[in-house]
């Protein structure tokens, strides 16, 4: 069987690609070895923000009784909440595989290896099979990154791909890393109950946070309970009885947890076993491309994590898209300036474009930046939720937005519109300039402008 397209991979990357193409007329392949929706919906992003909702409700309901709202002995049933999460994880995945349908992509179950550049063999428990393409994109994702230390093999060490979907909760987990995936999972279990540790090898958690917002969520987390220890390297996990001790070196020498669980969460690897065959160019990062997604390869392109460029789902499918477009005729470039990058604690944190200190690299002092407490938003006081802050950086020439950083309520929701500032380039008088319903929490995106311009209406 010949197609025009053919995709490796049914992630967020590749379905969007496949789903993309269909609606151009293009004849097109998926191969996908698990389930439809990678790992964001089936074992990442939507498993994750299901679990957060709950855990947010917990703790929402338990704080009720300063809105006048008595509500005593709050219980969890934690099976429930497994099967409230994998009822919308199903719910969304019959989504993908309907979508892929209705835009006749032929979707094949099984592993794909590339024989050459048009060829792919196509195998699963019982059989294989080969389909040729004119064009390939690989969208094959990324797998976790296994820490190499002693003891990363015992039975209750796990990664993100097991820690949502748990028998039990565990009295305690310790986890070995403080990006996304283990700052929101160290909150989901923190509010459930469990004792939760976090040990990060960098001096602060979330690296690519702006400095104020990565301060501000460790000084949250921390009064929630989570215990955070920065600048610690974990060398080692030994099993004892019925729990585990991880050993980590820090500059006051050697400590150890006792803990009944440990995630390691120190980030994932692109999984690029189908093109050992081709000479891709790789390197330590994933499948290189140009700025066309294509790869040294004329006709392969690669999407997704398996690029290195940026792990998020929503970068994905964008490339997806853009792929899509490059195959098809249209020269279009994949632009990385305006990307969201969220984290969904509470209080929630949002980031796009530069952070301070990346702009003083680039600008040295030529930089203005604007803030604004939530604690005077009307909006913030009213649902009770004050903490946080907006925070805008811009040049000093023309006033142009180089980053918006967000950490408090919505801030995920906000920073769409501080994306399509920075993506159309606009400056600080006119998002000021543009009229902020209220009351709104979206005011303080606004009035953060207003002070970067030392104009602030709100705020002394």
């Amino acid at each position: 069987m010949h197609y025009d397209i053919a995709i490796i991979g049914g992630g967020p990357g590749g379905y969007a690609a496949g789903i993309y193409a269909g609606k151009r007329k293009a004849k097109v392949a998926l191969i996908e070895k698990c389930e439809l929706g990678g790992t964001c919906l089936n074992r990442g992003c939507i498993p994750t923000k299901a679990l957060i909702h709950s855990a947010r409700l917990f703790q929402d309901i338990k704080n009720a009784g300063k809105f006048g709202i008595a509500a005593d002995n709050v219980t969890i049933n934690w099976n429930d909440m497994q099967k409230n999460t994998v009822s919308i994880v199903k719910t969304l995945t019959k989504g993908v595989e309907n979508l892929l349908k209705s835009n006749s992509v032929t979707v094949f179950k099984g592993t794909a290896k590339l024989a050459d550049k048009n060829t792919i063999l196509i195998s699963d428990k019982t059989e294989q099979m080969t389909i040729t393409a004119d064009n390939i994109i690989i969208a094959a994702g990324s797998v976790p990154t296994i820490l190499p230390i002693p003891g990363h093999d015992f039975q209750n060490v796990i990664t993100s791909d097991e820690a949502l979907f748990l028998e039990e909760l565990p009295s305690s987990m310790l986890i070995i890393g403080a990006g996304v995936i283990g700052t929101e999972i160290g909150y989901i279990y923190n509010a459930l109950g469990t004792e939760v540790t976090i040990v990060e090898m960098l001096p602060e958690i979330l690296p690519k946070l702006d400095d104020d917002i990565s301060q501000e969520l460790i000084r949250h987390l921390k009064t929630q309970g989570i215990k955070i220890y920065t600048d610690a390297k974990v060398k080692e996990i030994k099993q004892k009885e019925n729990t585990l001790q991880t050993f980590f070196e820090t500059k006051e020498g050697i400590k150890f947890i006792d803990s009944e669980k440990v995630l390691i969460a120190v980030g994932r690897t692109p999984n690029t076993a189908a093109i050992e065959k081709l000479s891709c160019n790789i390197d330590k990062k994933g499948i290189l491309v140009n700025d066309y997604l294509q790869t040294n390869i004329e006709n392969i392109y690669a999407v997704g994590d398996i690029t290195g460029k940026s792990m998020l789902a929503h970068v994905a499918s964008h490339q997806g898209i853009v792929a899509i477009k490059n195959i098809m005729g249209e020269e279009h470039k994949m632009d990385y300036k305006a990307i969201p990058y969220c984290i969904y604690t509470n209080p929630e944190a949002a980031s796009v474009g530069m952070s301070e200190k990346e702009a003083k690299a680039i600008y040295k002092d030529n930089i203005k930046v604007g803030r604004f407490p939530y604690t005077a938003n009307g909006k913030a006081m009213a649902i009770g939720e004050k903490s946080g802050f907006v925070k805008i950086i811009a040049e000093s020439r023309y006033n142009e937005i180089l980053g918006v950083h967000i950490i408090g309520p919505c801030a995920t929701e906000l920073i769409a519109e501080a994306v399509l500032a920075i993506k159309l380039e606009c400056t600080a008088e006119e998002l000021a300039d543009t009229i902020h319903a209220h009351p709104t929490l979206s005011e303080a995106v606004m009035e953060a402008a207003f002070d970067l311009l030392k104009e602030p209406i709100h705020k002394m």
